[in-house]
């Protein structure tokens, strides 16, 4: 919470894919907090203080990841110095599968803020980074010649976040490296402008350069990502 007494905006912070804990007190959260805004975090299902078993988001069941963002919503929401009417998303990677579809079960969802989301079908972008081999890769990344080639030959399964975002109605931020290895940056950010022109949706895409998967990592593959998305946040939460 930040130290001025006052009904705070908050941000709830979803996941990436795997073992994932509650985020520490860093650069990041800090930056929410000393702006004002309440930053909510917790340990995912399976880790930490959580109970249940991690984590079914590897394998593509977003169902039980979903509903602990929706509860984290609830939770939030719950604080009195937490204004209801402006709580909102940030997250990376595998929250692009998970926030839309919270949001829309919330119903409390007043933004959403995300670096390197997942929103292609679950199967696709898990192949895709098997092929470009994933962010700890030494060898070159493949072109988007071969890479748009190879995603045109696989066959798409598993949980496919198209509605949801289709139906997602409050201002969103997307943020995409376009050297990601862990998902492809060039089809996502197609996906996204597609709905975005076909929707009329209130959403801002950025592309950092040459910038990998982990934009709100520490060190950052851009440090430019973390700070753009507070801005954007900041600028969504005013009064």
């Amino acid at each position: 919470m930040p130290k001025i007494r006052a009904r705070h905006p908050a941000v709830i912070w979803l996941h990436g894919s795997g073992e994932q804990g509650r985020l520490s007190y860093g650069p990041l959260v800090a930056a929410y907090v000393d702006d004002g805004i309440a930053f909510f975090t917790y340990d995912k299902r399976g880790v930490g203080e959580s109970q249940g078993k991690c984590c079914p988001d590897v394998y593509g069941h977003f169902n039980l990841v979903t509903a602990d963002a929706v509860g984290a919503v609830m939770a939030a929401t719950s604080y009195r110095e937490i204004d209801p009417k402006r709580v909102g998303f940030v997250g990376v990677s595998a929250a692009g599968w998970v926030a839309p579809r919270a949001a829309e079960k919330s119903g409390r969802i007043s933004f959403v803020a995300l670096a390197s989301a997942g929103v292609l079908q679950h199967s696709l972008v898990a192949k895709y980074e098997e092929f470009a081999g994933g962010s700890e890769s030494t060898r070159p990344r493949p072109s988007e010649k071969e890479i748009a080639e190879k995603l045109s030959s696989f066959e798409r399964s598993g949980f496919d976040p198209k509605p949801y975002l289709e139906r997602l109605d409050v201002p969103a931020l997307w943020l995409y490296g376009s050297g990601d290895r862990n998902v492809p940056p060039v089809q996502s950010v197609a996906q996204l402008r597609a709905i975005k022109g076909e929707r009329h949706k209130d959403w801002t895409i950025i592309i950092f350069p040459g910038a990998g998967h982990g934009l709100f990592d520490d060190p950052p593959t851009d440090p430019a990502a973390a700070p753009t998305a507070e801005r954007w946040v900041r600028e969504h939460v005013r009064p």
